[in-house]
């Protein structure tokens, strides 16, 4: 089921590198552009329609292979030098930013005050930085896992947390595609560790959910950023409040 799974991801970046579509698998195969997008995101694509899909791909069996093989090899963390680096360049951090949820070079470029050449030499720093490989014609090949994540209170999770965090935060969270919660409550141990488990499940379902949409037509997506945060806490309000713990004495 793994190397399955690894082959599909493996089938998706190449679709996405040859600039094909949900749409056009869904020509290919006779199906919905729903249904594909289903069998994607389950990872069930049968080894006949692999196949079909890489001779539509002019692509050898053995090639897929490779790729996943290639892909499994890459970075979950950078070192802490690495992140000083890209937290010290603003720009530098926004193209890695974009590049890694899934945006063209040309499509960062064309939103944000970034001139070609400009861009061009953040992404030959972003190759040297091994955060992607930097192809012809200005396109890129990422180098970090699917799962990738940011040092624990490292520079960037930092920088996230003093800039990105605080703007993300203002606001009602009142409309229709928008939601807060906050809840507390008195839990047991194991109570504890199943919500944490649920919540690593919702991590990895953003993550296959974003990786699915990268092939979706630019205007059809939109920036998405979700927060969810657990540990066990007393709010520091209350804590003066607490009555000093009785000390039981000894025989």
């Amino acid at each position: 089921m793994a190397q399955r799974t690894a082959l599909i991801d493996a089938l998706k970046r190449e679709l996405k590198q040859q600039g094909k579509t949900y749409k056009d698998v869904a020509q290919i195969l006779n199906l919905s552009e729903a249904s594909v997008k289903r069998l994607f995101a389950e990872h069930n694509l049968s080894l006949e329609r692999l196949d079909l899909l890489c001779d539509w791909l002019d692509l050898e069996y053995a090639d897929l292979v490779t790729l996943m093989a290639r892909s499994q090899r890459r970075t979950s963390r950078l070192t802490l030098q690495q992140e000083q680096e890209l937290a010290a360049d603003r720009k530098l951090l926004l193209l890695a930013h974009f590049l890694i949820n899934g945006l063209s070079f040309s499509e960062i470029i064309g939103q944000y005050a970034i001139e070609e050449h400009e861009g061009i030499r953040l992404l030959a720093k972003l190759d040297k930085l091994k955060v992607i490989e930097l192809l012809p014609n200005n396109r890129v090949k990422l180098r970090i896992d699917r799962q990738f994540e940011w040092i624990p209170n490292g520079p960037i999770a930092r920088f996230y947390e003093q800039h990105i965090q605080t703007d993300f935060l203002k606001s009602s969270f009142s409309g229709e595609d928008e939601i807060r919660l906050f809840l507390s409550g008195l839990l047991t141990r194991g109570s504890h560790t199943e919500l944490l488990n649920h919540i690593r499940q919702l991590n990895h379902k953003f993550a296959d959910l974003s990786q699915t949409d990268q092939s979706a037509m630019q205007s059809e997506r939109h920036g998405t950023s979700l927060i969810v945060a657990m540990r066990p806490w007393e709010p520091e309000v209350f804590r003066p409040l607490r009555r000093p713990v009785k000390q039981t004495s000894g025989n």
